[in-house]
């Protein structure tokens, strides 16, 4: 269980890492957007972001990961 929380922490940090070292404008243009959203909706979308990664784990799971 805890190969499998390192394995997920290291893919996370993988995939952020490539979006800052081969995107940063878009990150800094992202950011700006979000400073613009209403505090209610940032707090949404990141339960909807919550959810869908929730989903994700339950579709890897039922094709056999872990």
């Amino acid at each position: 269980m805890f190969a499998n929380i390192l394995l997920a922490i290291g893919l996370v940090f993988i995939i952020e890492g490539l979006v800052y070292a081969l995107a940063p404008s878009l990150v800094e243009d992202l950011l700006e957007a979000l400073r613009k959203l209403p505090i209610d909706m940032r707090r949404t979308f990141g339960f909807l972001v919550i959810v869908l990664g929730v989903c994700f784990l339950f579709a890897a799971r039922a094709l056999g990961a872990g």
